[in-house]
């Protein structure tokens, strides 16, 4: 059974997001062993500067860094990365699961993911062109990965 480790900076505040990931962390766990761990999130004043941005994403981005496994499969989930569809990502999550037991999806804080880390990715994904909050995003990718599960076993989740 596969390892799924969401890597994430920040932590749920409302209840509504947790209601969300808990649910959907329920339907995963007979699919993979999943993995949840929020790191905190660095804090910048209301008008920061750029210096103060950049220092609080490779802050970010370092911590993530240092949970990544050396033999695991990374996945960074940032503006850049591919636009997929549902059936593509639960293809690619079906050729990955043949060559690594482990895959980390990291969602960055607010202010994003550092070069380095998004270099270190063995692919970058991306939700959309639109902007979403990070909270947001936690619970989209668990609803996609849920569904990339049940569209790899042929259920009707997927119309």
């Amino acid at each position: 059974m596969v390892t799924i480790n969401i890597i994430c900076v920040g932590k749920l505040k409302e209840s509504y997001w947790r209601a969300a990931v808990e649910e959907y962390s329920k339907r995963l766990k007979p699919l993979c062993k999943l993995n949840i761990l929020e790191l905190p999130e660095e804090r910048v004043g209301d008008n920061p500067s750029a210096a103060e941005i950049s220092r609080t994403i490779n802050v970010e981005s370092d911590r993530i860094l240092s949970k990544l496994g050396k033999g695991d499969y990374t996945v960074a989930m940032c503006v850049e990365g591919r636009n997929i569809s549902s059936e593509e990502l639960s293809q690619r999550l079906e050729d990955v699961c043949l060559t690594h037991s482990t895959i980390n999806w990291i969602i960055g804080g607010s202010w994003g993911l550092s070069d380095s880390l998004k270099a270190r990715a063995d692919f970058k994904l991306s939700i959309g062109k639109m902007t979403f909050p990070h909270q947001l995003c936690r619970v989209m990718l668990l609803e996609q990965l849920y569904r990339a599960f049940q569209i790899a076993k042929g259920t009707k989740y997927h119309k």
